[in-house]
């Protein structure tokens, strides 16, 4: 699928770099409905029909994933008192910005240490028949983890959860100083919960008070998203009073995708210590955190990366910090180096770069379910899913727009296919609608995520195809039809 994403409709070659791959699909997309008419066109088929959306499954180059996963049945996904209408049927999981399907291998996986534990107790954190002892499993996704979110080795590790790992971060980064008046910390309009009570605490910790030192980012009157230039310009004012920037890079109720890259830029230039949580990034949008200077980063793994309910964390240190040990860190005996580690002579001794800041063995069934999951992004790219899911993202919108018109609800996410992830918001005007609408699609094995008056529709490219997006459609409009709701 990623091939019919170039400029002009021209195939990728093999030869081609994803770099090369990754500025094609950024640059040659800029009118997604006017591309989706031109492939309807090429295919000779009607846009707005069942015909298009399998046009588009038969030349999608990434529709082998979706078997690599468990698709929950209509029957299992309803509610109570909710009754399937086809219950045998696979369930439309729109979803994975929540939580992840499951990777088929995955209960293998778990069932194998399972197995260790049994036969070989203690003996299996150095002893592994399947070669993956305990005492060095995070060695088994480390590489894979860093391909994904653009980072070298060095600069990553898989430890704890999500909130945890911001907390640990801050206590190294955020060093608000009274004498040069740099305390404050930047966050998006309508931060995560998690993140908020994060920060706020993290100031509270420095016996300061989030009132004043806590700037939040407010969106203009009637709109759901920031524009960059308004981020920049709040940078650029108040920059010299910022200890850390730390936004996330897609947001959790709109989708919009953050210009990681160029708030860098902008804070780090003013002295900024910069930090995102990319827990709905990761696995999501093309990302080079490497490349872009990020300070540091966290994210979960059970949404994009589908690790299961709960599953273990990363965490991104970048490089120029790697053996910065004078910084205060909050310590766990597995960020000490590996060689001294069981000699328990009370010398921390740091791993340099992001392993350093690890503080607990990890829970390997956790690893294991994730690495799962990693062994099937390692069977593609993120610029091949994320040209896929540009396109996904797209045909649901235009159905939308063709179909719908607007009908109840507006979509809050940013039209810009390059300034969101794979992710619509649908804003309903009434909530008693949203909630009508919330349990009508669930009857037709639909799974989507509710916020407030908003559902979150993500079709995600790993296991989502386009006669999912169809289908969705075709039901909503439906619903909305039955609930009285016409243009």
């Amino acid at each position: 699928m990623f091939g019919i994403l170039a400029p002009h409709l021209k195939e990728f070659t093999d030869d081609l770099s994803d770099e090369i791959k990754y500025q094609k699909i950024k640059h040659g997309v800029k009118d997604v409905k006017e591309f989706i008419e031109k492939l309807a066109n090429r295919g000779k088929v009607d846009p707005l029909s069942n015909d298009f959306a399998k046009y588009l499954d038969d030349n999608d180059k990434l529709k082998h994933l979706r078997y690599e996963f468990c698709i929950p049945k209509a029957r299992d996904v309803v509610t109570d008192g909710v009754e399937a209408l086809s219950p045998e049927d696979d369930s439309v999981y729109f979803c994975g910005n929540s939580l992840g399907l499951m990777p088929r291998t995955a209960k293998d996986l778990v069932n194998q240490e399972l197995d260790v534990w049994a036969s070989s107790g203690v003996v299996g954190h150095f002893k592994h028949k399947h070669n993956r002892p305990w005492v060095s499993i995070e060695d088994n996704v480390i590489e894979k983890m860093a391909e994904i979110v653009g980072a070298k080795p060095i600069e990553i590790a898989v430890m704890n959860t999500l909130t945890s790992n911001l907390h640990l971060l801050m206590a190294s980064f955020y060093t608000p100083t009274t004498k040069k008046n740099r305390k404050k910390i930047l966050i998006e309009p309508m931060a995560f919960p998690s993140d908020l009570y994060a920060v706020e605490s993290q100031i509270k910790f420095h016996g300061l008070d989030p009132a004043k030192e806590l700037i939040k980012l407010q969106p203009a009157e009637g709109e759901s998203t920031v524009p960059l230039d308004n981020i920049l310009k709040i940078i650029e004012k108040e920059g010299h009073t910022i200890s850390l920037v730390l936004f996330s890079g897609v947001h959790y109720y709109t989708g919009q995708f953050f210009k990681i890259k160029k708030i860098t830029e902008a804070a780090q230039k003013k002295g900024c210590i910069v930090g995102f949580d990319l827990s709905h990034a990761a696995g999501n949008v093309v990302l080079k955190l490497h490349k872009w200077g990020v300070d540091f980063a966290a994210w979960c793994s059970y949404k994009y990366l589908n690790s299961g309910p709960g599953g273990i964390a990363g965490i991104f240190l970048h490089e120029k910090h790697a053996h910065d040990f004078n910084r205060p860190r909050f310590a766990g005996w597995w960020g000490s180096d590996r060689g001294s580690r069981f000699q328990m002579d009370q010398q921390f001794k740091p791993i340099p770069g992001a392993g350093g800041f690890q503080v607990s063995n990890p829970s390997v069934l956790n690893m294991v379910s994730l690495m799962a999951s990693l062994e099937l992004f390692s069977k593609t790219s993120m610029v091949h899913l994320r040209a896929k899911s540009i396109l996904l993202t797209g045909y649901l919108e235009y159905l939308l727009d063709k179909q719908l018109n607007g009908l109840g609800f507006k979509i809050i996410s940013p039209r810009d296919p390059h300034q969101r992830g794979c992710q619509l918001s649908l804003k309903f005007l009434d909530k008693n609608i949203r909630d009508k609408v919330s349990r009508e699609l669930m009857s037709y094995g639909i799974v989507i995520d509710e916020r407030d008056d908003t559902i979150r529709v993500a079709p995600t490219p790993m296991y989502n195809n386009f006669s999912e997006v169809f289908k969705f459609v075709r039901a909503l409009k439906i619903i909305m039809s039955d609930l009285g709701i016409k243009k």
